[in-house]
């Protein structure tokens, strides 16, 4: 009974990771690259790279919006903070897509147009679903996702019976099937509680997605009336007729923080701009010692500074949204972020070496079958592992090369700059079924490569290069960035050359 429990595992535990490796490796990949989005959106948006600075007025960053965002019914701004020295104004165009732009939070001056999604705006979200969000199935496929990952971290633990052992076992003289088999090992031991963590805590995150059928049953499918309770979101309709002015907005903020007992803004939102029925929303900041990303928000009438409704969070609410925090980790702790980034790349090492196994196990076999098995996915683990990698380093690459204005094909700049990703993204794939004896290496090669002229790049279009950012501590995230980049150019290469030597 044992061995037959232990052979299902197994079984399990190869085929999941064979069948959803590949998206996992996504989702990791770029998850680990989300812990420091609003870093890599400093490097891709050299305007940012400002002193930190509190926002002095919302009331001047409204005057200063309103040629920009016209007669626009809805407009927002998030606060600047250490992570993001600037504030981000949002503001609802004529074909109702929210736009962003950014303001020196010291003189309320709006920045040039950036031009790029960066981090937090291509990233984060291809973390979370993909970019696909027709009928959000970029969120189920991540969820699925999920569950497998789940599974393959519950069956790794059962059909390794000396997990501890192999945690301390890592023969880099043995042959390549061992070496990679005992990294595998290694990468799975060391970061198991984080890794079953933090993708709990991911499905946790959207149950009203996932596991919808908890609130439709509670709340007799009423969604608004569910997300009001829960959340405390408050709003009315337009009244359709015009309304006064903007009260202070300053005073609006200043009241929020005195009931927050000092807490800082995070959003300032404006509903129904110019009309009667108009409120504004306020929401308390995240970025701060705690794990929990409060839900606590002021909502105020727009003409008269009154308040309309108030809200914190609920017993139940807090613990999501203490598992919230635990995945987002906005919560100022330095350590504690490296050491996520550090555990994320070890995750992405695990479904690599998970995949390698897999392909050294049974490339034998399936040559003298005659079986084209091990080439479709050693070429789909090659595009969706050094592919992606190689994928997101040319979206770097294309942000310092294009022009400020940079526009093409009806595109704009952002857009080019995603259309290089993908489209370097599907070279890999053809490279590495084209040319499957040397992929590995090659696109190794080429990581190195890219990774060195993003970083020449950054210095030669912003003057920023690394002897200036060390110097300015306001720069060195850029100066991490760089850092991270040469590390990866230098490991791709040392890889390469290995791979080299071996052929």
């Amino acid at each position: 009974m044992e061995q037959t429990f232990r052979a299902s595992m197994s079984w399990l535990h190869t085929w999941a990771g064979v069948c959803v490796g590949a998206v996992l490796f996504a989702v990791f990949w770029m998850g680990t690259l989300s812990v420091f989005d609003r870093e890599i959106d400093r490097w891709m948006m050299p305007a940012t790279r400002l002193v930190p600075a509190e926002l002095k007025s919302v009331d001047a960053l409204a005057r200063e919006l309103q040629p920009v965002i016209g007669a626009s019914p809805q407009w927002l701004v998030l606060f600047p903070d250490d992570r993001e020295p600037v504030a981000r104004v949002g503001y609802l165009d004529g074909a109702g897509r929210l736009r962003y732009r950014h303001a020196d939070p010291s003189t309320s001056a709006l920045l040039p147009d950036a031009g790029t999604w960066g981090g937090s705006g291509f990233i984060y979200p291809f973390h979370v679903n993909l970019h696909i969000k027709a009928w959000s199935l970029g969120l189920w496929i991540v969820g699925f996702a999920g569950m497998a990952m789940l599974a393959l971290c519950v069956s790794g633990v059962v059909i390794h019976r000396k997990i501890f052992a192999d945690f301390f076992t890592f023969r880099s003289d043995r042959k390549p099937r061992r070496v990679v088999l005992d990294l595998h090992n290694v990468t799975g031991v060391l970061g198991l509680p984080f890794h079953f963590f933090i993708t709990l805590s991911g499905l946790v995150i959207f149950f009203t997605v996932y596991f919808s059928g908890a609130w439709e049953m509670s709340y007799r499918g009423d969604r608004q009336a569910f997300v009001q309770e829960s959340y405390g979101i408050y709003g009315r309709p337009r009244l359709n007729r015009p309304g006064p002015p903007l009260a202070s907005l300053d005073a609006m903020v200043a009241e929020a923080s005195r009931r927050w007992e000092g807490g800082t803004p995070q959003l300032f939102r404006v509903f129904h701009r110019g009309d009667a029925n108009a409120y504004v929303e306020v929401r308390r900041s995240f970025v701060d010692d705690r794990v929990t990303m409060p839900v606590d928000a002021l909502y105020l009438d727009a003409g008269t500074g009154a308040i309309l409704s108030s809200n914190t969070g609920k017993p139940v609410m807090n613990v999501h949204r203490f598992i919230t925090g635990f995945h987002f980790i906005q919560f100022d702790h330095w350590s504690l972020r490296w050491l996520y980034f550090a555990l994320g790349l070890a995750g992405c090492v695990l479904i690599a070496t998970g995949f390698l196994f897999w392909l050294e196990s049974r490339r034998k076999r399936h040559t003298q079958l005659s079986l084209r098995g091990v080439r479709f996915v050693e070429a789909l683990t090659v595009g969706f592992v050094s592919g992606i990698v190689a994928a997101t380093l040319a979206f770097f690459v294309a942000n310092r090369l294009l022009p400020p204005n940079a526009s093409a094909w009806g595109l704009e700049r952002r857009e080019l700059e995603i259309w290089a990703f993908y489209v370097m993204w599907l070279l890999t794939f053809v490279h590495a079924w084209s040319r499957p004896r040397v992929a590995w290496r090659e696109q190794c090669a080429a990581i190195a490569a890219l990774a060195v002229v993003a970083v020449t790049l950054n210095g030669l279009t912003t003057g920023d290069h690394l002897w200036r950012s060390l110097s300015q501590p306001h720069l060195w995230p850029v100066a991490g960035m760089d850092f991270l980049l040469l590390f990866g150019a230098a490991v791709a290469g040392w890889t390469a050359s290995r791979l080299q030597r071996a052929t």
